[in-house]
């Protein structure tokens, strides 16, 4: 089983009962497990992140579909072309005239189908042709036609939590026959029972199985796979112990460790998404960490960033921004603070550039803030675009006269010069219809 299919392929479940880690979305009590249970399934987008159980639960309604007599089609479109979209339909088409039968249609990665794509289906979800199912990682906002997604119901399925990992992962090492050794009660895994054959046992530390759940970050997938690997490479390790010693029987014993697992995952699988929404996320929550003065959760964010393989141009340019939006004149020399940082990465880029940023994150967030030219440009804005009608001219006397014509039309006529003045000059500097605003009161024209 180890070395043939995937692990996470072979442990996926059949049944709804086994489906663990969403029971916001389809619980014992919800309407689409109530639908599912029924058989009345409604055309879907599942969206969540990678390994959350979208193709899981695909396969579920596939498994109970086939038991009354109901046809699913599964496509992919990293691979599918719209030809084989159309000959689904077509064959859905006559299955629904000739037989009664209904069709279910799966497609995974459904956002890679470009608008135009996606359109083929709009009528024969809407005459019921066809049950669509779409998976997705992306936000269905922003990949799927509006149209479509009007017909469709959005399945949000989240990061599974840590729990439902390690219910996953039991549930394999169960089914390979592996043993879990308590690490509360020390035990000799080599005089566990006894061997004599071939085919060794194999042992892992319960605390690996913990560890394992935490790295894989909610991606049952990631831990399945994780397994897998920790598992073949410490079989593999037997059998090369056992040539070299010269044994005709290797060890009989294998035990996978805390570290074995780490080496196999290396780091904790981090989802972030560069075109996509989680993108917008993190950088949501930096500008706001930053706003709220809080350096560590700012650096936390930076580095899910960085980590997640964003373009620190990018998050430099944002930190520019900011420090002019939200520190502004509080403290000018944060903008200074801020281009340099930006230069910086431009000249070093990955990895030497993170503690630019995260130098750069850290004063932002500690600096005193002020949004008093941000609010004041804001309020600008507004009273230009509300403004009814033609905008009013520049004054006379602020207009400038390099020739004489303009000079006899009253151009520059009775402006003060303000530096030979001692005192404040009397004088206006906003069209007359606008006299007496303060932009920086939130006085709107």
């Amino acid at each position: 089983m180890l070395q043939g299919k995937p692990l996470a392929d072979t442990m996926r479940p059949d049944a709804l009962q086994d489906f663990v880690g969403q029971g916001r979305a389809v619980g014992p009590e919800t309407l689409l497990r109530s639908l599912l249970e029924a058989n009345e399934v409604p055309s879907l987008i599942l969206w969540g992140p990678p390994g959350c159980g979208k193709t899981t639960l695909a396969h579920i309604i596939a498994n109970n579909s086939k038991k009354h007599s109901v046809r699913f089609v599964t496509l992919s479109a990293t691979s599918a072309k719209t030809t084989d979209v159309r000959d689904v339909i077509k064959q859905a088409q006559n299955e629904k005239r000739f037989f009664k039968r209904k069709t279910i249609l799966f497609i995974d990665e459904i956002h890679r189908f470009n608008k135009s794509q996606q359109d083929t289906f709009l009528p024969h979800v809407e005459c019921g042709t066809i049950t669509l199912l779409g998976a997705t990682t992306e936000n269905p906002s922003f990949q799927v036609n509006a149209a479509l997604l009007s017909r469709c119901r959005v399945i949000v399925l989240e990061k599974l939590p840590v729990e439902a990992v390690v219910t996953v992962l039991m549930r394999a090492i169960n089914s390979l026959g592996i043993h879990v050794l308590d690490s509360s009660r020390p035990a000799d895994p080599l005089g566990h029972g006894s061997n004599s054959g071939s085919e060794p046992s194999v042992f892992i530390e319960d605390k690996a199985v913990d560890t394992l759940a935490r790295l894989s970050d909610g991606d049952a997938r990631a831990g399945l796979n994780g397994l897998q690997l920790a598992v073949l490479a410490r079989l593999s390790a037997r059998k090369a112990f056992g040539k070299k010693s010269g044994q005709s029987y290797p060890p009989s014993r294998v035990l996978v460790t805390e570290s074995d697992v780490k080496e196999g995952l290396q780091r904790s699988h981090i989802l972030y998404d560069r075109a996509g929404e989680e993108h917008y996320n993190c950088i949501s929550a930096l500008h706001k960490s930053m706003r709220g003065s809080d350096p560590s959760a700012s650096l936390y964010w930076l580095g899910r960033m960085l980590e997640g393989g964003e373009d620190p141009l990018y998050v430099a340019r944002r930190l520019v921004r900011f420090a002019s939006e939200d520190v502004g004149l509080a403290d000018p020399s944060a903008l200074t603070q801020a281009v340099a940082a930006y230069q910086g990465c431009h000249f070093l880029g990955m990895p030497e550039c993170e503690v630019l940023l995260a130098q750069c994150v850290v004063y932002l967030a500690r600096a005193p803030k002020s949004i008093e030219v941000y609010s004041a440009y804001n309020n600008v804005k507004a009273c230009l675009r509300s403004h009814q009608g033609p905008l009013p001219p520049v004054p006379l006397h602020l207009r400038n006269a390099p020739t004489r014509l303009m000079k006899d039309l009253g151009y520059g006529q009775g402006y003060k010069y303000t530096p030979v003045y001692s005192e404040p000059t009397d004088q206006d500097y906003l069209p007359e219809e606008l006299r007496g605003v303060d932009f920086f009161k939130q006085r709107r024209c």
